[in-house]
Parts: C-alpha cells; structure tokens; sequence
C-alpha cells in the first residue's frame, strides 16, 4: 500500500536530527470556536511527511479532552482507543506503567489530576536557539487571539545524540515498510504498527474512528482503506505518547561506583563503567555489548543489525535484564528464540522514538563529586498505531516485568519500580553469576500524557467542527 506522505505530520517520517534545538508547548483550550481558528491557522504550518525541512518544523497533537472540547462528538471520540480516551493517569494505568511512589500522578508537574488539563501539544523544532526562538514567538503571539494558552513549557537540550546517563540514545528505531529507509525484512515493521489507517503487522486496520459521508460533506478526510466507503478521521495519524522522565545521574554513577568499589575501599572505574554498560546493554558511544563484549568500540557506535540468540542466548555479553534487551528482545523471546516467528513477535510491539534530552550534561566525575540542583532527563515521545499493544505492553510486560523472560526478580534496572529495599539486576558469566542488589529506581516520571497526531486532513476537519460551512460540520452531529 502506498503511504500518503503529503498528508501525514511529518514527525512520523523523521526526527529532525538536523534541527538541534527544541521546545514542546503543552496548551489548554479555553475557548472553542476561537480555537478552531486558531487550529485552521496552525494547520497550514505543520510540517509534511514528504518536506524535508532544514531551518525549522512544527507539529500539533491533541488528547481527548482537548478533541473534545474543540467539539468532537463524544460518538466519534469513542471511536479513538479507550488508552487514548481515557488517559495516562487512570488507576489501571497508573499500576500498569509502574507510575508510583515519586513517580505517582498526583506528584507531577503537568498531565496529572492536580494540574490544569493539557488539550494539545505544539512541538517546535529550529536549526539552532535563534531560530527556534523566533518561530516560538510566533505562535505564541498567535495564542492571544487563538482561545488557547500555554500550560507549561518545555525546553530540551542538545546533548548530542546522548541521554543524560552519558550513554549514545537513539540507535534502535525499526524500518517501516514503505518509507525510503530499508532494512532486512525480519526487522521491518508494516506501516500500520505506527500509522492508523493502514495494515499492522497481523494484516488488520487497527480501530480508529470511521464517520458517515454525510458527516464529511465537503469530502475533507480520506476514505477508509479497508473499503467501507465511510470517512477515515484517522488515517494517516498516530497516537504520541509523551512522559517527562527526570534522570538522577549523580544517583545512578553514585550507586555503580559503590557497587563496584575495590577491596581496600578505592574506587575501580573500569568496573564502574563495565556495570553501567551491563544495565543499559550498550557502551557509552552506542556500541553494543552483543557485538562488543570486553569493551567500548566507537566504529560500532550507530551498530543495530544483530540478534541476540545466536550470539548471546543466555546473557553473558548483553544480560536479558538490560534496559535494551528488554525494550526490543530482537529474536530472544518464545515462540523458538532464533526463529523468523520470534522476529514476528518482536516486530508487534515496537515503538517509533522521537525523544529529546533537556537540562545540562554532566560529566561523570561531576556526578561522583555531588553533581549539582539542575533538573535533566528525556522528553520520552514515541509513535505508535494501538498504545496498549505497543507503549503500555513494552512498559508492562517488558520492562516492569521482573520475571521478563525466565529472570526471576529483575525489573529494567533503569526505569523501573523498584521494591522498598531495592531492586536486583542478575549478569550471567560463564561461571557463577553476578547479582547486584539494592538498585534504586534512577528514573522518576514528572509528567505525561496520551495525544492523537492526527493527519493533515484531518486537522482541517477537526478546525472546522461545529462551524457551519466548514470541513467537520454537517446537518447531522458528527459521527452520527
């Protein structure tokens, strides 16, 4: 199936490697019908799927709050995945990702049930600081006269092409089947896992809300694919996940140099960094541990072709417990590790990253001396088609879970809940294996929520509902 570029958001196409500097504004709708215009004028600045763009880029998301108080019929927003419709902060969800204790909703600084409600996102993207503070004071003059405001501001950091723990980020993204890059085919993944509107990997639409012509008279939104001839005010758009995610990076180089201390007391660095690589699953320059077991090799820095079964069965290079293991399991996992079915598996729950880091670095000897006040940590965004098999699964199943794949008592040693005594973080050696206990949770989650990235089309629809005339209104309510 050919994808329609033209009128996907172009976030989905690309990150924007090029363009370094970022800010994400989170918006509250305070007034529909000027809202709307303000929604029509923005459309017409997002950022293409087929537009590569060298000086700046805008994207719009929405959340179900924000879809409906824009006046989207409560039929057709139900239409939308209840994930979506009901929100990130829900008591299921809440134990499903492990938001507790620090991380708890009720804790966060935006998204949460005590914080004013976020409606939409307008993420901007810029060559540089200059640029991106011009097209930021442009749309924010824009919001006066546009029936929204700016809830809380969020800033990033160009920490090139690394997180705050000092380690290259980034690297694994899936090939998607249709766009220009490509990849072996047991590693490329149907473009419906990211984009609704098109085949997922199990040959099905995912659900998304279908209206009735007549509630698209003027013929703005694309037809739905699967041949109803009903109007598709999904196509083309994806569900963004977005979680604010503050790193304790004087914590977590604290805790691995104590965990790695020499006999007498001193220090070991080598140990100290061989742990820390054994938790992430890659060296600090982005090589990983499967192909560069003893040390760090930067010619392997951007390396992402590789299994883990033949390789590494049982976790003495890369162990299963660590964080990139367990967020993409490549062909480790039953059914027959090793086989295309455990590629097919993995290719069902992948996630399409478009993160970016905030605050400033901070070298590890820093760290080890007390680091200092400032807040760092990843704008954690990611892509996908049905947030419950995707996000909420890896979260769940993979990464919170700590008997992923026969461990016993290992949760992700990064981002994961940890017990009240700690966690425990298993590596398998060809002797007697390592276990380090009492980790802390080195990741607390300070704010987040569920957001449509809706289409072209379908932005200009959503601009016009409830204004007679306009793409979005009809004689009938929408989605009747």
């Amino acid at each position: 199936m050919t994808l329609d570029f033209h009128d996907m958001q172009g976030l989905v196409a690309r990150g924007y490697g090029n363009l370094r500097a970022a800010a994400f504004l989170l918006l509250g709708i305070d007034d529909a019908a000027a809202a709307r215009r303000w929604l029509a004028g923005v459309s017409g600045a997002v950022t293409r799927g087929d537009e590569r763009p060298e000086e700046r880029a805008l994207h719009v998301a929405l959340t179900s709050t924000g879809l409906e108080r824009l006046g989207l019929d409560r039929a057709v927003l139900d239409g939308f995945s209840n994930e979506f419709v009901t929100g990130m902060t829900t008591p299921h969800r809440t134990r499903i990702l492990g938001d507790l204790g620090e991380s708890a909703p009720d804790r966060w600084e935006w998204g949460g049930p005590d914080t004013p409600s976020v409606d939409a996102a307008l993420l901007l993207y810029a060559r540089d600081r200059a640029g991106l503070a011009a097209l930021e004071a442009e749309q924010t003059e824009a919001f006066a006269r546009g029936g929204v405001r700016v809830v809380h501001r969020l800033g990033t950091s160009d920490l090139d092409d690394n997180e705050p723990f000092g380690f290259g980020d980034g690297i694994s993204q899936p090939f998607i089947e249709g766009f220009s890059k490509a990849g072996p085919p047991e590693t490329t993944v149907r473009a419906g896992e990211f984009l609704l509107g098109y085949e997922n990997e199990y040959g099905l639409y995912t659900d998304r809300p279908l209206l009735d012509a007549a509630d698209d008279p003027g013929g703005t939104l694309p037809r739905d694919a699967s041949g109803s001839g009903r109007a598709d005010l999904g196509r083309n758009g994806s569900y963004l996940v977005f979680r604010q995610l503050s790193q304790d990076v004087p914590g977590f180089w604290g805790f691995l140099d104590e965990a790695t201390r020499n006999a007498d007391g001193s220090s070991n660095p080598r140990a100290r960094l061989r742990l820390a690589a054994k938790m992430v699953g890659r060296w600090p320059s982005g090589a990983p541990l499967t192909l560069a077991p003893d040390a760090d090799d930067p010619a392997l820095a951007k390396e992402n072709d590789f299994g883990y079964h033949e390789l590494d069965a049982r976790g003495d290079r890369c162990p299963v417990a660590s964080h990139i293991r367990r967020s993409n399991p490549r062909d480790s996992l039953d059914p027959r590790p090793g086989s295309a079915r455990s590629w097919e598996v993995n290719r069902r729950h992948r996630l399409l990253r478009r993160g970016r880091e905030y605050g400033p670095p901070l070298a590890i000897e820093d760290a080890l001396a007390g680091g200092d006040d400032a807040e760092r940590g990843l704008h954690f965004i990611c892509l996908n088609a049905n947030i419950q098999r995707q996000f909420e699964f890896v979260s769940h199943t993979w990464l919170n879970n700590p008997k992923f794949d026969r461990l016993r008592d290992d949760a992700d040693p990064l981002v994961a809940p940890s017990l009240p005594t700690g966690g425990t973080f298993t590596i398998p050696t060809e002797g007697v294996r390592e276990r380090v206990t009492n980790v802390p949770r080195f990741v607390a989650v300070k704010g987040g929520a569920y957001f449509f990235l809706p289409g072209l089309a379908a932005l200009r629809y959503l601009a016009g509902v409830g204004n007679p005339g306009e793409p979005g209104n009809s004689s009938s309510p929408v989605g009747s």
